[in-house]
């Protein structure tokens, strides 16, 4: 029986799903450090992740037989995918299941900063009744500043315009507007312009340290800023230095450079004594319906990569989307570098043992082309052991 483990407390529903398709499930609440992970990943086929957990090329190199690894969120910067991608192991995530949680939280963050609500309830918990309008604003008539127009930067300018805000964005590749929004012409032109700035950038290394000092001071005095993106791209020392000032009049953030391993840990952060500023505990996109989706999602692509070998929204393999191979014929997935003569040695092969061939797709991306083959009859253990010997390969799996 095929085993998948499951940590960092995934929704039951991918425990449940992975257990109808045949596999022996393990679920761990927390997140395992690389040591831990290495022992913990012996004879496992299937593993399912968060954001806490890393696969590093050291635990890559030291459970190669691992088939495929499940990110059951939004970012894969966890997993070292190149390491992945040279030992054949497919590396699925969840790009678009929890867009709604983030947006929603953005704009409640929006909505709370632009009223001082952080401000207010400390002064209720400590006893004070400050009724007082000063510094709180609508939201409508603002300018809303969106770095970062994917997913889920789009949608947010959707709901952003329907509260009455001006939205302009600034991406490096070109997005399509949504409704009303206007590109910005430049980043500084955004922050110059913006009343709420919010970013939504990527996890490549590039956008470490992307917005700091000089960023910030090109804001608009008394706006505020949001980071629901990544703990490493904004330089909090430089955000707390602004609030400090009277230059900015909040902050929210839900993601650090440095977070706890597990619920419970001590959290520390030179801006928990800071005024009117929102720190949550990296839960943007957890709500209980988007860890459903999350879930669910992720477990069928996991699922349809171990029986029928498709890649398709896979974030390292060559994409190719596949239905279960049908009655009567087994399917040879072959993942190689891609070099010219592959495709022919394989089939030189195939037809060296008088085996059929009734279907085949090619795919290629990068360095790395992947080929499935139907064939009949079934291919002997003999037959599997040349195709893998053949240059450039790096894996081959026998399905159905």
């Amino acid at each position: 029986m095929p085993k998948a483990l499951l940590l960092e407390n995934i929704h039951p529903l991918a425990a449940d799903a992975l257990k109808r398709a045949g596999f022996e499930v393990e679920t761990q609440k927390g997140a395992l450090d690389e040591n831990a992970l290495i022992e913990a990943l012996d004879g496992v086929d299937l593993l399912g992740i968060r954001s806490k957990t890393n696969v590093t090329q050291r635990v890559v190199e030291a459970r190669p037989e691992l088939t495929a690894v499940g990110c059951f969120c939004i970012g894969t910067n966890q997993v070292d995918l190149k390491a992945a991608s040279n030992k054949g192991i497919g590396v699925f995530n969840a790009p678009y299941s929890n867009t709604r949680s983030v947006v929603e939280l953005v704009v409640s963050d929006i909505i709370s900063l632009m009223r001082r609500l952080p401000d207010h309830m400390r002064h209720m918990r400590d006893g004070v009744w400050d009724k007082t309008a000063t510094g709180s604003h609508e939201v409508r008539g603002k300018t809303l500043g969106i770095i970062g127009y994917g997913n889920i930067g789009s949608q947010l300018s959707v709901l952003a315009e329907a509260l009455g805000m001006s939205v302009i964005f600034y991406d490096i590749d070109e997005k399509l507007a949504m409704g009303n929004a206007r590109r910005a012409n430049s980043l500084e032109e955004l922050l110059e312009e913006s009343d709420a700035v919010t970013i939504h950038v990527d996890g490549r290394k590039e956008n470490t340290n992307f917005f700091g000092e000089e960023q910030l001071a090109r804001m608009k005095t008394g706006a505020i800023l949001i980071n629901l993106s990544r703990g490493f791209v904004v330089d909090l020392d430089a955000l707390k230095s602004h609030l400090n000032s009277g230059h900015l009049s909040g902050a929210a953030v839900d993601v650090y450079p440095v977070e706890p391993k597990k619920s419970g840990d001590e959290f520390l952060s030179s801006l928990r004594e800071e005024h009117n500023v929102i720190l949550t505990p990296h839960i943007g996109g957890s709500t209980l319906e988007a860890q459903e989706s999350i879930g669910q999602f992720v477990s069928h692509k996991l699922i349809d990569y171990w029986r029928s070998g498709t890649t398709a929204l896979s974030v390292n393999l060559p994409p190719i989307n596949l239905d279960s191979p049908a009655g009567g014929v087994r399917r040879v997935a072959h993942l190689h570098i891609n070099m010219p003569g592959v495709l022919a040695q394989v089939n030189h092969t195939l037809g060296d043992e008088d085996i059929n061939i009734t279907a085949q797709a090619l795919g290629t991306v990068d360095n790395l082309g992947y080929v499935v083959t139907d064939v009949s009859p079934d291919p002997s253990a003999d037959i599997i052991a040349k195709l893998s010997d053949l240059p450039g390969t790096i894996r081959v799996r026998l399905l159905g």
